[in-house]
C-alpha cells in the first residue's frame, strides 16, 4: 500500500508547492512511482509540472464530488515515475459545496482509496488554509510535513496548524503523524536565517528533517518552464536539496518498517 503524505501550512509563500512538486521528482527519479494531488485552487503544481489549469476538464474537484473516479484522470508528467492529479479554478466551489455533505471530511479519502496501492507515494499539495480542503487531506494522509521559511516570522501560526493536526488526530485521523518539519528558503548569508534554524531545531528537536532547502534562484524558475527542478536542472543546489529529503523520507520509512517486522517477531 503506498502512503500518504500532506504538505500544508496555512501561511502562503513558504514553498509549499515547490515541496510538494520536487519531492515527488525526487521520489521519482529514486524508482518511486508517486502521484503529485494538487488541492490548492489556484492550481500551481499542475501548472509548474506542465499542464495549464484552464485546459483541466476533470480534477480534484470532480473527485470529490463523486463525478468521477481519480484513476481515470491521472495525467503523466515530464519527471520520471511521476504523475499528476490536477486541479482547476472550480476547486474553490469544493469547500462551499462540500458543508452540508455527509461525512465531508473524508471525501479525499474515499477518493484517494481506489488507487492507494497502485502508487509508494501520494503527495497532496494543500491549500494555503485550514479550510475543508486541507481537512480532507489531512483526513486521508497518513503524515504530514510542514514547510517553514527561514524568516523572521517563520513559526507565526504554526500553533494554529499543530492544533488543528490534534484535532484531526482526535476525530478524523489517528492515525496521522508529522513526517517532519522542513526548513525552506534558508541564505546562508543571513544571520536570521541561522537563528531560525537553532530556533525550530531547539523547539521540535527530532521532528525537523536534516535536509534544509536553500534559498535557489533555479527553484523559482523551474515552474515557468512547466518542470521539477529535477527535470529543469538536475545539477543545481535546489534538485540536490530535494534529492536528500527525498532519500531522507525513504531511510526514515525503511527504519520504521524494520522496527514493526522485529515488533512482530518479538511478539
Amino acid at each position: 500500500m503506498g502512503k500518504i503524505i500532506a504538505i500544508a501550512n496555512q501561511k502562503g509563500g513558504v514553498g509549499k508547492t515547490t515541496s510538494a512538486m520536487n519531492l515527488s521528482a525526487g521520489l521519482g527519479v529514486l524508482e518511486r512511482k508517486v502521484l503529485l494531488v494538487d488541492t490548492d485552487p489556484q492550481a500551481n503544481s499542475t501548472s509548474g509540472v506542465g499542464y495549464d489549469p484552464r485546459e483541466i476538464e476533470n480534477g480534484v474537484y470532480e473527485c470529490l464530488i463523486g463525478k468521477v473516479k481519480a484513476k481515470d484522470i491521472i495525467l503523466e508528467t515530464k519527471s520520471p515515475n511521476l504523475f499528476l492529479l490536477p486541479a482547476h479554478i472550480d476547486l474553490v466551489g469544493a469547500e462551499l459545496e462540500l458543508v452540508n455533505v455527509e461525512n465531508r471530511e473524508h471525501m479525499m479519502k474515499n477518493a484517494l482509496s481506489e488507487i492507494i496501492d497502485d502508487f509508494d507515494y501520494i503527495i497532496i499539495d494543500c491549500a494555503p488554509s485550514l479550510g475543508l480542503l486541507t481537512l480532507n487531506s489531512l483526513t486521508a494522509a497518513h503524515s504530514l510535513i510542514i514547510p517553514i521559511q527561514c524568516e523572521y516570522f517563520a513559526l507565526e501560526g504554526l500553533g494554529k496548524l499543530l492544533n488543528t493536526v490534534k484535532i484531526v488526530q482526535r476525530r478524523l485521523n489517528p492515525e496521522l503523524t508529522i513526517e517532519g518539519l522542513l526548513l525552506t528558503m534558508y541564505d546562508t548569508r543571513l544571520r536570521l536565517s541561522n537563528q531560525v534554524v537553532e530556533e525550530v531545531k531547539t523547539h521540535f528537536q527530532d521532528l525537523v528533517f536534516k535536509t534544509i532547502i536553500h534559498r535557489n534562484v533555479t527553484l523559482g524558475e523551474a515552474p515557468s518552464y512547466g518542470e521539477t527542478i529535477i527535470v529543469h536542472d538536475s545539477t543545481s543546489k535546489g534538485a540536490i536539496n530535494y534529492l536528500n529529503l527525498s532519500q531522507e523520507i525513504i531511510d526514515k520509512e525503511k527504519v520504521s518498517e524494520t522496527l514493526e517486522e522485529n515488533l512482530v517477531s518479538n511478539e
